[in-house]
Parts: structure tokens; sequence; C-alpha cells
């Protein structure tokens, strides 16, 4: 297992596969001025099962696919299929905002895919297209009964907390805990990048002691529970009587930089060293210049030496080169 210089264990690449998405967040994609990677920019499927199979020689057993939106991808399931074939891959997984989900789940389920973390910020359609702007709760949630059907489990529900668009939600979303075996996590925002996404990270930020006050008030009291893995982001509770979990990821209000287990890989091949930094190694040259995977494994465990040793909000520094749709939380 790869260690870092603070004796961290980094087993845990979080692939990004494209830098496009379907919906268009309020604190994560503006509607206008967008630039994307050029289509020749981006990792091939070859090029990516290439990436892990040198990812696994180095140390690192998890992997999740992200974006932008991964069901963007026509060929994800060939993508699942590599990498669920490399020996070693011990978990693997996806993000995914669930709209397209519904006519590939059993697919990728059969291809190797694990585990899917679907994004819903609401469970109101008309604040859903105020806070995630295109999509709807219908089509959401339709992706979410095609991932229980095709058997993925635990299905983990995302929702990201906005002051004044979706903070009063909060309780209906926690109330699916308790009819299902769901784990629905509420995450922090964070500032990525300089644009009006940024701003509105800062501005509109609620931190989950508010959402966890709000959601004790009124189904009670959260009992915590005990990680399964140390480097687990979310910190768990269950309410009375749940079957699922309510889950609570507080990079800002609670880092939880000191446990990170976690590299990235964007869609157009740089290793991001830390999400809320730009610190990052450029893959792709080696990839297309014929390097061996030995010099890739190398690569890998120079960027693990290299990663920092945590964000710096409390400074006021963040990611100024790299916004979210790009890095995939």
């Amino acid at each position: 297992m790869p260690l870092d210089r603070f004796h961290r264990n980094i087993d845990y690449l979080r692939i990004s596969l494209t830098d496009h998405c379907n919906l268009r967040c309020v604190y994560c994609m503006p509607v206008r001025g967008l630039e994307f990677a050029a289509r020749e920019d981006v990792l091939t499927a070859d090029e990516i099962e290439r990436v892990v199979r040198a990812a696994v020689a180095a140390g690192f057993r998890k992997f999740r696919l992200t974006g932008g939106e991964p069901t963007l991808r026509s060929d994800l399931v060939e993508i699942v299929g590599r990498i669920a074939g490399v020996e070693g891959v011990h978990d693997l997984s996806m993000t995914t905002n669930g709209v397209l989900l519904s006519p590939i789940a059993r697919a990728l389920r059969g291809a190797g895919l694990r585990r899917v973390n679907i994004h819903v910020d609401t469970l109101d359609g008309e604040r859903l297209k105020r806070v995630m702007r295109f999509g709807t709760i219908e089509e959401i949630w339709a992706g979410i009964a095609s991932a229980v059907e095709a058997g993925f489990h635990p299905i983990k529900i995302n929702c990201v907390v906005v002051r004044d668009y979706n903070e009063g939600d909060v309780v209906d979303m926690a109330r699916l805990t308790l009819e299902r075996d769901w784990h629905v996590r509420f995450i922090e925002l964070m500032p990525l990048g300089t644009d009006e996404c940024s701003r509105l990270a800062l501005s509109q930020y609620v931190p989950n002691y508010e959402t966890r006050g709000r959601i004790e008030a009124a189904l009670g009291g959260l009992t915590p529970l005990v990680n399964e893995h140390r480097s687990d982001e979310s910190r768990n509770f269950r309410l009375p009587g749940a079957p699922g979990i309510v889950g609570f990821i507080s990079p800002v209000s609670e880092p939880y930089c000191g446990d990170c287990n976690r590299m990235r890989i964007t869609a157009d091949g740089k290793l991001h060293l830390c999400l809320l930094q730009d610190d990052e190694i450029d893959l792709k040259p080696a990839l297309r210049n014929g390097a061996t995977q030995e010099k890739v494994v190398i690569m890998l465990r120079q960027a693990v030496r290299q990663k920092p040793t945590g964000h710096r909000l409390e400074e006021g520094v963040h990611t100024e080169h790299r916004r979210m749709f790009q890095l995939g939380g």
C-alpha cells in the first residue's frame, strides 16, 4: 500500500471520465462560458485500463468513476469491464446524477460495477430545477430505481446543501433512511475555481452541524455509527428505528485530511493530488509516448509522495485552475 510523506495509505483512485455534464448545478457548472478538454485529450478506455493496472501495481485497491457525468461516455460499460477485469481491483464504484442510468444499470452491474452514488439535492421538483437546473426528479428517481433493481448495494444518495436553495429539504432527504436501507449523505459546499460557482460556495455555505440540527429537530436524535474504514469521509449516524444511514461529509467544518486516502486523475490525464489545491502531475504524455507500466507506476508513487498534507481553506486558499466538474469531487 503506497504511503505518502504523512504516513497515510493512499489506495483510492478517483477517475474522471469526462468533464462534460448533462446538468448545471449552481455550485458546480455555470450555464455559459465553459471550456472543456478537447476530445483528443481525453483518456481512452485503453489508457484508463493501463492507468488502473499501474495503480494496482503501485498499491491502489479502490477505484471510483466520476465526471462531470460518467454516463455520458458511450464506452462506459466497456471501461467498467476493463477495470473490473484487472486482478487486484478490490472495489469499483461510480458517482452519477442518475439521469441516464436506467438503460445501462444492469449492463454496468454485469460488467463488474459494484456500487453507485447518486446525486440529488432535493426531492422537490421545482426546487430541483433551481439548484440542479436541468433534469427532473422523475428522471433521477428512475435512475435510483434502476440501480436498486440491478442489485447495487448499498445505494448512496449525495445531497449538497446550499443556503436559500435546498437547506429546508434536508429533512425529507433524511426521512428516506426511515423507509429504506440507503445511505443519505449531506455534503458541505467547497469553493473550487474562481467563477460564480466558487463565489456561491462561499456565500451560500451551510455547515453540516446546522443540517444535522435541522434533521434531529424534526426526526429525532441521530446515533453515531463506527465507520468500517478510518478513511471514510462520511461521519455516519442512524435515526431511531431506521434501516438506512444518515451521513455528513464536512470538508470545511470538520476537515478529514489527516485520514485522506484519495488521489484523482482528470479526464485529460492529470493526477490531481488534493481536491482543493492545484498540484498536478501529467500522466498523459507518458501514456501516449510508449511508457512502460513500471514508468507509470513510478509516476504514481511520485504523485503519492508529493501529495499535500491537506487543504488550506482556513487561509482562503483553494484550487484556482480546476473546477468541481473537472475533478469529480
